[in-house]
């Protein structure tokens, strides 16, 4: 990835930024929470790598739209290697380091939990053959975001939308969208509108909620016949036993994103499903 560029103006502010810790503490309190927690943690072994990864955060997190479509990538993209085959945000140390994870924490929080690289969403286009795309449980709407901006039809449901509910996952904070594409509720969510659409399931909760099992009950009910799961296996942080069973049980893996980008310490995949 090239080397991020700077106008004078932008160093200016970014300067200010931290040479003033209650500037940045008012206006953009989760970028503060991060270079305060930071400055205690044990970083990659890279101290170079490292320091521009913190000026990546701390101009995207603070940059408005017209810095980039894709902030998210925009920060982890340099820190990118590849191991066993996968490519993943380590900062060139396969054990990462105590200080990308908590970037990963506010990262998260502020766009999502699975990184939609610029190859990933081709993939999405390319598995969903130009039909248009439902996401449910869609966060912030970050991915379908991405998929718009690259010019696919998209519709994004939330259980809990967070510019208008709160959502203990993607909570509220100064200085950071609530949402990056319109995001309704699920109480708005027409299931006979479902069957033409692709479903994408983006990081469904794990551990016993049935949001993942319940979606493709739906899906599977008006004729749905392609998702896209990004999440982790059966067993880990992503969707629920019933969910995986139906799969098992009902669908074939057609495809995988080869190019997916995940946190080194996470098993995330994208994966393309078709009905049997």
């Amino acid at each position: 990835m090239p080397e991020l560029v700077l106008t004078p103006e932008r160093r200016a502010e970014l300067r200010a930024f931290l040479s003033d810790d209650q500037l940045l503490r008012v206006q953009y309190p989760r970028v503060a929470e991060y270079f305060d927690a930071a400055a205690g943690l044990s970083g990659t072994g890279d101290r170079e790598a490292d320091a521009a990864f913190d000026v990546r955060l701390l101009h995207f997190m603070t940059g408005d739209a017209a810095t980039s479509v894709n902030p998210y990538w925009e920060i982890v993209a340099a820190s990118v290697s590849k191991h066993n085959g996968r490519r993943v945000v380590d900062g060139g140390n396969p054990q990462g380091s105590a200080q990308l994870a908590y970037a990963q924490m506010i990262l998260q929080a502020a766009y999502a939990y699975a990184i939609p690289s610029p190859e990933s969403i081709e993939w999405v286009a390319q598995f969903s053959g130009g039909r248009p795309i439902i996401e449910l449980g869609a966060g912030r709407g970050y991915w379908a975001a991405q998929l718009s901006h690259a010019g696919h039809e998209v519709r994004a449901y939330e259980l809990e939308p967070p510019d208008t509910i709160d959502n203990a996952s993607f909570p509220r904070a100064t200085g950071q969208a609530n949402v990056w594409f319109p995001v309704a509720g699920l109480d708005r969510l027409s299931e006979a509108d479902m069957k033409e659409f692709v479903l994408l399931l983006c990081w469904p909760p794990g551990w016993g909620n049935s949001m993942a099992s319940d979606a493709l009950a739906s899906y599977e009910a008006v004729g749905g016949d392609r998702l896209i799961y990004i999440g982790e296996p059966k067993g880990g942080k992503t969707g629920d036993d019933a969910f995986f069973d139906a799969l098992t049980d009902g669908w074939k893996l057609e495809s995988t994103d080869s190019s997916f980008v995940s946190w080194w310490n996470l098993a995330d995949a994208a994966q393309g499903w078709v009905r049997r």
